[in-house]
């Protein structure tokens, strides 16, 4: 990890790679970074998904909540539903990320642009949730967003990103 790797392979011992298959031979160790971030919204669910497709996250620069991108697993389906009703009690019809919309689509899908804006749904920013990830992309957002879980320990406005 100090070294800047993504992870690590560990091998059973005389086990030969085979190209394609899952044996358990070869398992990847990632290394995962975690983040408190501060919800600002979510989008609507897809396919089978109920109450909400992604959570719309970020963190806050000098008093104003940057966006840092979409996380959309780790949710059991009872916590969706009361994560869903937690932000229908908070919504608002701003947008509270100062960066947004997004120019352009971004290299993982993490961009909200302005079209995609008008399917977002707008929440106070008051919510603290953790996040597991892998990276931080060159643009700022985070890569593969895993939720943990909902912050009730921590004031949103405390909410920064923290260094690696």
């Amino acid at each position: 990890k100090s070294l800047g790797l993504e992870g690590l392979i560990a091998k059973r011992q005389g086990s030969l790679y085979e190209a394609g298959e899952r044996t358990g031979a070869w398992v990847k160790w990632k290394n995962v970074k975690e983040q408190e971030v501060v919800i600002g919204g979510f989008t609507d669910p897809g396919g089978s998904r109920k109450y909400f497709g992604a959570l719309l996250a970020g963190y806050f620069v000098d008093g104003r909540l940057q966006y840092a991108g979409k996380v959309g697993t780790g949710f059991r389906s009872s916590r969706l539903r009361e994560i869903h009703r937690t932000l229908e009690a908070i919504t608002r019809a701003k947008c509270p990320f100062i960066n947004l919309p997004e120019s352009r689509e971004g290299r993982y899908g993490q961009a909200i642009t302005a079209s995609r804006m008008n399917s977002c749904h707008w929440v106070r920013p008051i919510l603290v949730c953790q996040v597991r990830f892998t990276e931080w992309t060159r643009d700022g957002k985070m890569r593969h967003p895993v939720f943990v879980g909902l912050r009730d320990d921590k004031d949103a406005m405390e909410v920064v990103r923290e260094v690696d």
